[in-house]
């Protein structure tokens, strides 16, 4: 069965949150590509049909499966200048979210599709991978519904940047409206530079000059020589065990830790026992012991997260732990709401996933941050450069501290599962704050109450802190739970706020299983653009 909900099928199967990336990474499977060229193809082809969330300025995270293996993680996320100090700040709480002081990191993500394929090789060139992408960059491409109301909500703060947005994404001197069709010749050239003389050339070469140029024209610290000692790195995930399943996610800088804490301390707090009466899905026992672990879990984070080289904490060692787990698992209440608000933090993310007929199965996530990045898009090549770099913290001795070289905390982290009777998962969302906790909803339906993709993904979530750039802290929770649900929450001490089932807050999420017999299914969430398609 194919169509934008789920799809299920034997040779292969792929999700995106926009439809035209899913139908591009199909082609590829049906052209005989693998699932790791028919992710790059999706993530290329996001770049240009979803620029509010995602592009090639923006960092990446991958895990790979394949049977008889272990678990493959790429790490694409690119440091800071080596012109960037603290002093460059001096007098300033934080960083800005947009223009050149924020565009201050390199743009790691095209760095992770060729370490992808080199660990991964398959058969196809990188012309065919590229080809939707660059079609839909030429010719155009309809604006989206939420695409355009980003566009018009965050017009304010992104047309006085410097650089091409105005004359892209505001040709007439508005922004586009649903409907509208989006050129980005720029970007289609340097896509088409990228096929012909490869994925390297982004970092080395005349491209390098060109995106050097632009940077430095535009006020960015960032230089040719910057993106020269770029490159992505092969990493060891963070693994964890629950009952019959192993989770994996990326290590630092990622939030990572996060997301498998959240499920470890669930499990913990239900005994593994899964629903039990009165504590089904979507019950109080459900949503107020996975906001609970939320809470834990995302004390941690803030604490020790930061650039892996110079990290201090061991997360791994943390996750090996029973007797720490345990204690973090004993502090929660089963019945009442911990303090809250904690320092949280935004951002925009797409992810996107694959399964081929060869066992292969990709959990990738790519970002450029906030809502178009930094705002600064880049003449010469069309690319959108991220705002990574405010997630830095300006604080002296934090483990998240700016420093020439170091990678900044990063929201990404794409999920994958492998279970004990063979079927492997990935998934993932955008959504800032909100990933690990929607990582952790559609997990838990499908793991511990039974439900299917499409069902897990589709049913009201929550979220517990900011995302898409907004300061508030409290619980918002979708309407679709039982009505005593909401009545139960607050009266356990949470600030509850109710908003709208299948709210573009809770971020698009997307999965794909691969079954031990060769059956693949996937599943996209009607919250986005997406599609989930098979082949």
């Amino acid at each position: 069965m194919t169509g934008s909900g789920q799809a299920e099928e034997a040779r292969g199967c792929v999700s995106a949150p926009h439809h035209l990336a899913a139908q591009a990474g199909q082609a590829v499977l049906r052209d005989g590509g693998n699932a790791v060229e028919a992710t790059i193809a999706m993530a290329a082809c996001l770049a240009v049909v979803y620029p509010h969330m995602t592009g090639i300025g923006g960092d990446g995270f991958w895990l790979i499966s394949r049977p008889g293996e272990p678990v493959a993680a790429i790490d694409a996320s690119g440091a800071a200048a080596a012109a960037t100090s603290l002093a460059l700040y001096a007098g300033q709480d934080s960083i800005p979210w947009r223009g050149p002081s924020a565009a201050i990191t390199v743009a790691g993500t095209v760095s992770g599709w060729s370490t992808a394929l080199a660990h991964h090789p398959g058969t196809l060139d990188r012309s065919r991978l590229l080809r939707d992408a660059i079609a839909h960059a030429h010719s155009g491409v309809a604006i989206t519904a939420g695409g355009a109301a980003i566009a018009q909500a965050k017009s304010r703060e992104l047309t006085p940047q410097p650089g091409a947005y105005r004359s892209i994404f505001e040709p007439d001197g508005k922004p586009l409206s649903e409907g509208d069709i989006l050129r980005q010749p720029a970007l289609a050239d340097t896509l088409q530079n990228l096929a012909e003389n490869g994925f390297d050339s982004y970092y080395r070469g005349a491209l390098a000059r060109d995106i050097a140029a632009d940077l430095g024209e535009l006020g960015s610290p960032l230089t040719q020589s910057d993106l020269a000692a770029h490159k992505a790195e092969m990493v060891d995930p963070l693994c964890a065990q629950i009952a019959g399943a192993e989770l994996f996610n990326l290590p630092f800088p990622t939030q990572g830790l996060a997301s498998l804490l959240i499920l470890i301390l669930f499990e913990r707090l239900t005994k593994g026992e899964g629903a039990r009466e009165g504590e089904g899905a979507g019950s109080f026992a459900h949503i107020h012991s996975l906001v609970e672990a939320t809470k834990q879990a995302f004390r941690i984070r803030d604490e020790h997260t930061g650039d892996r080289h110079f990290a201090k904490f061991a997360a791994q060692a943390l996750l090996d732990d029973p007797g720490a787990l345990d204690a973090l698992a004993a502090s929660i209440d089963p019945h009442a709401a911990a303090p809250w608000p904690h320092p949280s933090a935004p951002g925009d993310t797409t992810w996107f996933g694959a399964a081929d007929s060869d066992g292969c199965v990709v959990s990738a996530i790519q970002s450029t941050y906030f809502e178009f990045g930094s705002g600064l898009v880049l003449p010469r090549t069309g690319i959108t450069w991220q705002n990574r770099g405010a997630g830095f913290s300006l604080e002296a001795g934090s483990p998240n501290q700016l420093a020439p070289g170091r990678r900044p905390f990063t929201t990404l982290n794409p999920a994958l599962v492998r279970f004990a009777d063979g079927r492997v998962l990935a998934y993932g969302t955008m959504g800032g704050e909100g990933q690990p906790q929607t990582q952790a909803a559609l997990f838990t339906r499908y793991n511990n109450y039974g439900q299917d993709l499409t069902a897990a993904i589709a049913a009201p979530r929550w979220l517990l802190g900011r995302t898409w750039g907004e300061d508030t802290t409290r619980l918002r929770i979708e309407e679709g739970f039982p009505p005593e649900l909401y009545a139960q929450m607050i009266a356990a001490g949470h600030d509850v706020e109710r908003v709208p089932l299948h709210s573009s807050l809770m971020g698009h999420a997307g999965a794909v299983v691969r079954h031990p017999d060769g059956r693949t299914q996937g599943a996209s969430d009607p919250r986005s653009d997406g599609a989930a398609l098979s082949c």
